[in-house]
């Protein structure tokens, strides 16, 4: 028989870690994705004390940790919000795009990695993390906050663009001729089409057959068809998070809440074990070399992210504070940009530490980011006056408080967002 014991120690070792780190950012304050990133990275390759029996165990862990988040971020809205918001949105998506690849793309240019490489890069530095960001958004409790439904929009299309994007890389790195890579990019794009379809027109009825009142069999049908959908997309060349997004989104009433309530635990221990992951498998030898490049990188992006945050919720009517709150959840990236980088590593290996260290980089202060950038712009301006201010009526019922619903500009609950509080 296989002996499990140096696994079920250093998963024990593993999870009672991320217990204590979760404590002890709780009692200060702070999101503990940073933490625990810092905890895979002490950990891993090249750490301290390296894991080597969970290593299996732990990366089956990390991916269904992303598809869970993925899968409850999509249960916050109906299939006809995603439509509304690809309508109304597309524009700062557009935006989004400019202001986010450009640097990247510059920068493998600049550093001779040439045209392909570039195309891997600006997808580095295009994609913000949907599963730090969900995190952070329920940290933070945000989920009701009016800017909300405009960081989900700029997400969603992000992610499926994903759908777009990632098939073409495969084929550019692959080198496939231009009949080849549209054929990958036609399934992928159908497989998309037919989810969003089934959700529009049939949502209802997917809703009807999943329902169960006994609550076991509710969360072994929602999670089964997540994981099952999620494995076909990415059979198909789609991204599994996006399949298990437009799960969610098919998912819609009293499924959704009930699921959402069971499946919230689960989600956040594999989320947990996503991030430490993430940091086991970056060696910090390999860091330094590239650090300056990838602080430099993500200074530029993290203004340019910032600013595409600002345009989308001003587009939507969100009032100044809450721009500002968009622009910082925004900086984050995290799982799309490490598995860009990991196709890309045959074309150009200097693109993986760079990106470790660039992702690195911004997951730490993309938490950091959404929570003090609109303190610190409002600080910054205090004494100016607001371009608001000659709408606000001159009797202002109460002072802004973050996180209080209804309050001036910024936590107004949104009928876009299901099950928030």
């Amino acid at each position: 028989m296989h002996d499990t014991t140096p696994l079920l120690i250093e998963l024990g070792s593993i999870i009672l870690g991320l217990g204590i780190l979760g404590r002890l950012a709780g009692r200060i304050g702070f999101s503990p994705i940073p933490l625990y990133l810092l905890a895979g990275l002490a950990f891993g390759h090249g750490g301290l004390i390296p894991l080597d029996a969970s290593e299996e165990f732990v990366a089956t862990g990390a991916e269904i940790g992303v598809i869970l988040l993925l899968l409850l971020l999509g249960l916050e809205y109906s299939a006809s919000e995603l439509v509304t918001n690809l309508k109304t949105q597309y524009p700062s998506g557009i935006v989004d795009l400019l202001l986010n690849a450009v640097p990247g793309a510059v920068a493998a240019l600049l550093l001779g990695w040439g045209p392909v490489a570039a195309v891997a890069l600006a997808g580095v530095t295009w994609i913000s993390s949907s599963g730090v960001i969900a995190k952070v958004l329920g940290d933070l409790g945000r989920l009701g906050n009016r800017e909300t439904p405009v960081i989900l929009g700029v997400l969603v299309i992000e992610d499926l663009a994903m759908a777009v994007y990632l098939p073409l890389l495969t084929a550019l790195l692959a080198g496939l001729s231009l009949a080849g890579g549209s054929v990958t990019l036609l399934i992928s794009l159908g497989t998309v089409g037919a989810v969003l379809y089934l959700a529009l027109r049939h949502g209802r009825l997917i809703s009807r057959a999943v329902s169960s009142d006994n609550p076991e069999m509710l969360l072994l049908v929602v999670l089964g068809l997540t994981v099952l959908v999620a494995g076909i997309a990415q059979e198909l060349q789609v991204s599994a998070a996006v399949g298990a997004f437009l799960v969610g989104i098919a998912l819609s009433g009293e499924v959704a809440k009930g699921a959402h309530h069971l499946l919230a635990p689960l989600r956040d221990l594999f989320a947990a074990v996503f991030f430490v992951f993430f940091g086991l498998n970056t060696d910090p030898a390999a860091i330094p070399p590239v650090l300056v490049t990838a602080l430099v990188l993500a200074l530029v992006t993290t203004v340019t992210k910032i600013g595409t945050g600002w345009y989308a919720a001003r587009r939507a009517g969100v009032r100044t504070a809450g721009r500002w709150r968009t622009g910082g959840t925004l900086v984050a990236r995290g799982e799309f940009s490490i598995v860009i980088a990991g196709l890309a590593v045959g074309v150009e290996p200097r693109i993986g530490p760079l990106a470790t260290a660039y992702v690195l980089i911004l997951v730490i202060l993309g938490p950091l980011a959404a929570r003090w950038t609109e303190p610190l712009v409002r600080r910054v301006t205090r004494g100016r006056k607001p371009k608001d201010a000659a709408r606000v009526p001159a009797a202002v019922p109460a002072p802004e408080i973050p996180g209080t619903p209804g309050a001036p500009g910024t936590p107004e609950q949104s009928g876009g967002v299901r099950g928030a509080v």
